[in-house]
């Protein structure tokens, strides 16, 4: 999908017999896609019809239920899709990975193995803004389903509800990302420790690499160290063709195992690229019991420019204390 990276202006435009700022947060539904712009400027695209890979890709890895792109204040992405190391890697989303489910060990994650998958089921609520609240976004069904025995017998192991929220404030792009999982199934979901898998995943844009960009954690850390750390948040950042960006994941206090580990990769994996995973059972396994419900918080904040570190950690010490209170509107 193509889009105009148009800079909003000041002006106002008429629209439908009604005054509208050009800069003004919209969210726009389609068959296959649900959209948040600000004026002309994108500002995210979430999936809902499967995305194909690249042509000569194997056609498994086509995906629902993902965010991309996610672009800067400057209307330029700071996400990546289907790199050609990882085709499965799809700007941001979020699957588990190393899993026991009865006799199966369904991985959702890594669709070549053609045990699981995530995948977008339908569209539960459009928030449009208000003359009071000036935020938008949505509200949907996503399944983590299993493909089980050697039959490949289709399974809904997981049920989500997935919400977004999208401010603009103080010149970036703020989302909230929230992800509640029901298990609908007969059996427990158990997650053993692993590497990766489970919470947030991030895909930076293909060409960033060791020269260009990095990480900077909560606790200081950088590409060479920050791997299995823990941190309250998370900043990477890289060049875009109007001027770097920043992408800030921050983490509620009340996700799992806070602070939270990380899977991050190092200078000499992939020439450097930008790969990110919040991994809830990267030290500690967890289970999911029939009927259980779990739920993951987290803020993206996306501004131009390098990361500001005292601005992140002023700004997380801000939300960490209100999260849940501004994600009201999408828990219903």
């Amino acid at each position: 999908m193509k889009f105009r990276h148009t800079l909003s202006c000041s002006l106002s435009i008429i629209l439908g017999g009604q005054l509208l700022a050009v800069g003004e947060l919209q969210v726009t539904e389609t068959g296959d896609s649900i959209t948040v712009t600000r004026g002309e400027v994108p500002v995210l695209t979430y999936h809902k019809a499967e995305v194909p890979p690249p042509e000569k890709a194997d056609p498994i890895y086509k995906r629902s239920g993902f965010i991309h792109p996610l672009c800067a204040p400057n209307g330029e992405p700071v996400t990546g899709i289907h790199p050609a190391d990882h085709y499965h890697h799809l700007g941001l989303w979020h699957a588990w990975v190393k899993t026991r489910h009865g006799k199966d060990s369904p991985d959702f994650w890594n669709l070549r193995g053609r045990t699981g998958r995530v995948r977008y089921v339908k569209t539960i609520q459009l928030h449009k803004g208000s003359d009071r609240d000036a935020s938008v976004g949505f509200v949907v069904e996503q399944e983590q389903v299993a493909y089980k025995g050697k039959e490949r017998r289709e399974t809904v192991v997981l049920k989500e509800h997935f919400g977004i929220r999208v401010e603009f404030v103080g010149g970036e792009n703020r989302v909230s990302y929230r992800v509640k999982q029901t298990n609908v199934s007969g059996e427990a979901l158990v997650l053993p420790a692993y590497r990766y898998g489970g919470g947030l995943a991030y895909r930076a844009p293909h060409h960033w690499d060791q020269t260009n960009s990095d990480y900077l954690t909560s606790e200081g850390l950088d590409r060479t160290n920050s791997h299995a750390t823990r941190a309250r948040w998370v900043a990477m950042w890289g060049p875009t063709t109007k001027g770097a960006a920043t992408l800030t994941v921050m983490m509620h206090p009340e996700n799992r195992d806070f602070p939270q580990r990380l899977r991050t990769w190092p200078p000499s994996s992939h020439n450097g690229a930008i790969f990110f995973n919040i991994v809830p059972t990267q030290e500690h396994a967890w289970e999911i019991k029939p009927g259980e419900q779990i739920i993951e918080s987290y803020l993206l904040r996306v501004s131009d420019g390098k990361p500001d570190k005292d601005k992140i950690e002023k700004g997380w010490n801000e939300w960490a204390g209100d999260a849940l209170k501004n994600l009201e509107p999408l828990k219903k």
